[in-house]
């Protein structure tokens, strides 16, 4: 699989430090570098745009900013992408009716898109598109496995992990944890990453995508030494 990263900012460059690490080796990662600022409105998204990029089967846009979202469609024309991701970890980037705007346009031009918020809950099921369920195999909602002994956690296995390479950090840190800690030091170990999602709540959630990126961390750890204990228990 192609894939054309769109970056801004240090969000964008260590998730795409993370995919390039931990992707398949067939897959082709490449990254367009956006302006670092945009005027408040963007009235020729055209003169933003680089004059020609690599032809790719899947665009991921990490931009920092409404202007680099605003670019996606002819980021897709240039670059013939079959499939965009853009994630929401901060509304302020991608508000909702740009992102209604986007999808439309995008829809017009064939192309499927994902917008998953936060970033680490995309799953298979968000798209019917072969490039996106494709790599939210391997990257989305973590999915993980957990390995007890005398409780305690010996191993965790990840099956699929947060585009940004947290469950790796979190997976780290809880090896050896007693199991009955495990979900509080998850949610902690969660924010000491740190997770870059917007800490800021807003537009009627009750918390912040911060937050909702912590507690299904938490759950996903709680979920799995749950299963760990009871197969324990079966022995």
């Amino acid at each position: 699989m192609r894939i054309l990263i769109v970056v801004q900012g240090n969000y964008g460059k260590r998730i795409v430090k993370n995919i390039s690490s931990y992707a398949p080796a067939d897959w082709k990662i490449q990254t367009w570098i956006a302006p670092s600022r945009f005027p408040i409105i963007v009235e020729e998204p055209e003169e933003f745009l680089p004059e020609s990029l690599p032809e790719v089967d899947l665009l991921i846009c990490l931009g920092e900013n409404p202007g680099v979202a605003e670019l996606i469609p002819g980021l897709v024309k240039l670059s013939k992408a079959r499939a965009v991701i853009a994630p929401i970890d901060n509304k302020a980037w991608l508000p909702a009716g740009l992102k209604n705007q986007i999808r439309k346009e995008l829809k017009d031009l064939g192309v499927d898109s994902a917008f998953p918020s936060p970033f680490c809950s995309l799953t298979e099921k968000f798209s019917e598109n072969e490039y996106i369920k494709l790599f939210a195999v391997l990257f989305g909602r973590p999915d993980i496995d957990v390995t007890c002994n005398n409780g305690k956690i010996s191993k965790i296995t990840i099956k699929r992990e947060a585009p940004c390479g947290c469950t790796r950090f979190v997976a780290e840190k809880l090896t050896g944890t007693k199991v009955e800690k495990a979900e509080e030091k998850a949610g902690l170990f969660h924010h000491y990453y740190p997770c870059l999602a917007s800490g800021k709540i807003g537009g009627g959630f009750k918390d912040s995508i911060l937050h909702q990126s912590a507690n299904m961390t938490k759950l996903i750890v709680k979920e799995a030494v749950k299963k760990c204990n009871d197969n324990f228990n079966l022995t």
